[in-house]
């Protein structure tokens, strides 16, 4: 059965309003609702940290950015690490293709960087050969793939290493995702198995779309409207907004994600029910098929983000970026948790493991999304900016996710206030 034939209040599919960027805003507020109301066994509230949180976030990121010349929160960041502008060296490996291809190769790059990019553990490590840096967590992961895709380790198409391609994700084992990220028994990278099933689901979900030779660079064309070998500047692909990438990603990779969330058949992803998300019948006394399901997508939007600046780059014009929401994980989440203003009601709770699907994940991750944007506005008003001038991939990046990684080392030894099992695929 098709996903388009479960029927959703108000004439909308069930699925749409779980992709819909504007309901991860919507469910989360229902959340943050209550826990404000004190109806949570599990959290409270101190909004008056908020200010202090926000004067982090200033410090952080005038210290990071002294220009305030912010760049997007992007895997993009991540292949800058050590101070070295890698994408220079992929520009003139792609010297004399059109703007269109080299989107293409840029989008492949980043699908796959992102779908690695789980957490990597507290042990491991990177040794970047030519500039004879070593690299840890997120920044040694960007590092790590950006060599492999240069290598053409994702690539099944002779003469042409800078693509991934559906056969060579689905022919990747864990030998070879091992030996390129130097894992060893000395050097061990958390869930290195799941990471290598997600890419060969990943080529599996491709394969079934559009054959073998299919690759994620392929959004791009989605999203341009354009066929192979049109121009950018196209009225048809000139603009499109920040939801509609949202939308494609998930559209594209939803069969990937098999966290278990299923609704009448269709896995959700990155999607998980609480009983005060609420829903779209709630107002008129029904029951939706989608109510008290509240939708994160944390990797999906990870990966949005990190797709605005190749689209940029190919003269693509991206508008409503703040319909992206603050990212529900360990950083950003942690920054409150750890700044006091998301508080345990049992202090004891933060020394259990958590599953991903707990109530007590659920709801920390609803009120990252919710408080996120409430720091946004105290953060600009500080750095004297406004929403345009900085938009929340801005604040996430000079920013909030920066300030969860400091405080955490200064509490800790830099891992996270909360401990979660998890395979890769939704942190």
């Amino acid at each position: 059965m098709s996903e388009s034939a479960f029927a959703a209040p108000h004439g909308r599919d069930a699925i749409s309003v779980l992709r819909d960027a504007a309901t991860i805003r919507r469910r989360c507020g229902a959340i943050t609702q209550a826990v404000s109301e004190g109806r949570s066994s599990n959290f409270k509230l101190d909004r008056s940290r908020l200010d202090e949180v926000a004067a982090r976030v200033e410090r952080v990121t005038r210290t990071t950015y002294p220009d305030l010349r912010i760049p997007f929160h992007s895997r993009w960041r991540h292949f800058e690490s050590g101070g070295i502008d890698r994408k220079v060296e992929m520009d003139e490996a792609m010297a004399g293709r059109t703007m269109e291809d080299q989107a293409r190769a840029r989008i492949d790059l980043t699908v796959v960087s992102v779908l690695l990019d789980a957490g990597a553990g507290p042990n491991w490590r990177y040794l970047e050969a030519d500039s004879g840096q070593t690299f840890t967590r997120s920044e040694g992961l960007g590092v790590a793939s950006w060599h492999a895709f240069q290598q053409g380790l994702f690539s099944d198409t002779p003469g042409d290493r800078l693509r991934a391609d559906a056969a060579a994700l689905q022919r990747l084992d864990v030998s070879a995702l091992r030996s390129s990220f130097q894992v060893s028994s000395g050097n061990p990278l958390v869930g290195l198995k799941g990471r290598v099933a997600l890419l060969n689901r990943l080529g599996a979900a491709l394969a079934a779309d559009h054959g073998m030779g299919a690759r994620p660079g392929a959004l791009f064309d989605q999203l341009t409207g354009q066929i192979a070998g049109a121009s950018a500047s196209q009225e048809a692909g000139h603009h499109i907004a920040a939801a509609q990438v949202l939308r494609a990603v998930l559209d594209a990779f939803s069969s990937i994600w098999l966290t278990g969330s299923m609704l009448q058949g269709v896995p959700l992803g990155d999607v998980w029910p609480h009983r005060w998300a609420g829903g779209e019948s709630k107002s008129d006394g029904g029951h939706g098929t989608t109510d008290d399901w509240v939708p994160f997508h944390k990797l999906s939007q990870w990966l949005s983000y990190s797709l605005l600046e190749p689209l940029m780059w190919a003269g693509v014009k991206v508008s409503g970026l703040d319909a992206l929401t603050g990212l529900p994980e360990y950083r950003n989440g942690g920054l409150l948790l750890d700044g006091g203003v998301i508080v345990p009601r049992d202090p004891r709770l933060l020394e259990k493991r958590w599953k991903v699907s707990d109530e007590f994940i659920i709801e920390w991750r609803a009120l990252t999304v919710s408080l996120i944007d409430e720091l946004a506005p105290l953060v600009r008003e500080r750095l004297g900016k406004t929403a345009e001038e900085m938009p929340l991939a801005c604040i996430l990046e000079g920013g909030t996710w920066a300030a969860g990684r400091e405080i955490a080392r200064e509490l800790r030894d830099g891992s996270p206030p909360l401990a979660i099992d998890s395979d890769g695929t939704v942190f």
